[in-house]
């Protein structure tokens, strides 16, 4: 027994352990790839400038990052515009008269019909507000988006009072080419305000 132990020597015990030291950091290198990799391929192609091929791992993760903040930053723009919304329904409470003149309010708040088009890189959102009484065909906003080179993924609408608010969300056929934002903001403006 004593022969057998005095044959091993250090570092032949010690091997096993950095193989698998080696093992384990090449597994959670391997791993960190993964999901890097399934972290970039969430965000948009467009976002990334130039390609996402031609950047190292670090610029793609600070180009992430970036995009993330953007998303934050809409989400929270997104956030103040329904509580300013919500805070004219909460006002509406109460007697007739207060529910008249909470309801005069906001029409004032939105005089005339409201275009606002947010151009996305590769795609469009488009917001119309528009009163009830205001008669437009949306297949005409479709087709005015299509004539300006889009393809429009999603459409909705929703009430509130006397006002109506349509969502409208366009990918642009040819990314290279792109859209003429003040020009289909024209014509939109042109249709629902005339």
């Amino acid at each position: 027994m004593k022969n057998i132990k005095s044959n091993s020597t250090p570092t032949s015990s010690n091997s096993p352990e950095k193989l698998d030291r080696k093992t384990v950091e090449r597994n959670r290198r391997i791993h960190m790839k993964g999901l890097c990799f399934k972290l970039t391929s969430l965000v948009p192609p467009h976002h990334f400038q130039p390609s996402k091929d031609m950047l190292s791992q670090q610029e793609q993760l600070d180009q992430v990052a970036t995009y993330v903040k953007q998303l934050r930053e809409r989400v929270d723009e997104l956030k103040a515009r329904k509580a300013r919304a919500m805070g004219n329904n909460n006002n509406i409470t109460g007697t007739e008269n207060h529910k008249k003149e909470t309801s005069s309010s906001m029409s004032g708040y939105f005089r005339s019909p409201v275009v606002e088009l947010r151009d996305l890189g590769s795609s469009l959102e488009v917001n119309l507000v528009t009163g009830l009484e205001k008669n437009f065909k949306l297949c005409e906003v479709i087709g005015i988006l299509h004539e300006e080179g889009t393809e429009v993924v999603s459409a909705g609408f929703s009430t509130f009072g006397d006002r109506v608010f349509h969502t409208l969300h366009a990918q642009v056929r040819v990314s290279r080419v792109g859209v003429e934002t003040s020009r289909v903001c024209q014509r939109l403006q042109d249709l629902v305000c005339s």
